[in-house]
């Protein structure tokens, strides 16, 4: 295990020279199979001269790697391998489009699917900013062997870049995770049109297969219709299915002509009432008129009753 650990120390000079001079140093404990060694650096030149302290600390083997995953990463893993199960689940040949549509409509999905949008925002705004961490730590680690030489120290070297391979897999777990999530909601969207459309096909298919041999069947009855009058055959030595139809096609007609006599009646019936409305309405206003006519006779004999009567009264 190597670890980095910054310090600042306040010495009076390199061979012994006095001074306040403060120098950073980039301390190195390199863990080995057998101990520890502890390395100075400077950030700008190699180690200092004649000093290197080196002490056993004991077998580091209960020290973590530093590869070792965090909490969230692992969840990161465990999400995009369960995403590759379930992508590779749904391109499976031998299950249909239609059995997938009827999973997705099953009442535990529809429960599930009530807050997957909510989750599905939730989950990609969460694992965009792992990504960005992931590239932030990139870029950190990726900057350090230019800004400090670790040329004299294998161990840091080893360090840093264990550091920048943590980084660069978290980049591809979270850019993995974050792409397959998109993939995952495209591809449940597709067999649900996918089998929306094959629905839709075979409906089309049964109503084209039934008009076919709906026109078919009329094509040869009448074909054999044609053949028969040519043959100069009468209509009662048709074949038994010709001659149903013939009892059917009268009794529509009878049918028929039954329905044009109601309606015949109908209209008489009708034509009737509106003639005894006219009347009626003729009657009305004939009524009307001689109302009126002895109103204004009755107002003459009232007026000629009472103008002798006001005479004598004078």
């Amino acid at each position: 295990m190597v670890t980095l650990l910054p310090l600042h120390l306040s010495a009076s000079g390199r061979g012994g020279a006095s001074g306040g001079m403060t120098t950073a140093l980039l301390v190195a404990l390199v863990a080995g199979g057998g101990g520890a060694s502890l390395h100075f650096l400077f950030p700008g030149g190699g180690a200092w001269p004649g000093v290197e302290v080196v002490d056993a600390v004991g077998d580091p083997a209960g020290t973590p790697s530093s590869t070792a995953m965090s909490l969230q990463w692992t969840a990161v893993a465990t999400f995009l391998y369960a995403e590759v199960f379930a992508v590779l689940l749904l391109c499976v040949p031998f299950i249909s489009a239609t059995r997938w549509q009827k999973i997705f409509r099953s009442r535990l999905v529809r429960a599930v699917v009530t807050y997957g949008n909510t989750f599905f925002i939730v989950l990609i705004v969460i694992l965009i900013l792992l990504l960005i961490d992931a590239v932030r730590e990139i870029r950190k680690y990726d900057e350090v062997p230019e800004k400090v030489s670790l040329q004299h120290s294998p161990g840091a070297l080893e360090h840093v870049h264990m550091k920048l391979f943590r980084a660069q897999r978290n980049l591809y777990l979270a850019g993995f995770a974050l792409l397959l999530s998109f993939l995952l909601r495209r591809l449940v969207t597709l067999l649900s049109q996918q089998a929306s459309l094959q629905a839709s096909n075979e409906a089309f298919r049964k109503q084209a297969e039934g008009a076919s041999e709906a026109a078919k069947r009329y094509m040869e009855d009448n074909d054999c219709l044609k053949k028969l009058k040519l043959a100069g055959v009468d209509v009662a030595e048709l074949p038994p299915k010709d001659v149903g139809a013939q009892e059917e096609n009268e009794t529509l007609k009878v049918k028929v002509q039954k329905l044009k006599d109601e309606l015949a009646t109908s209209k008489r019936t009708l034509e009737k009432a509106e003639n005894e409305v006219q009347a009626m309405r003729c009657q009305a206003e004939g009524l009307t008129k001689e109302y009126d006519r002895l109103l204004e006779e009755h107002a003459k004999l009232q007026a000629e009753h009472s103008g002798p009567k006001d005479k004598k009264e004078e």
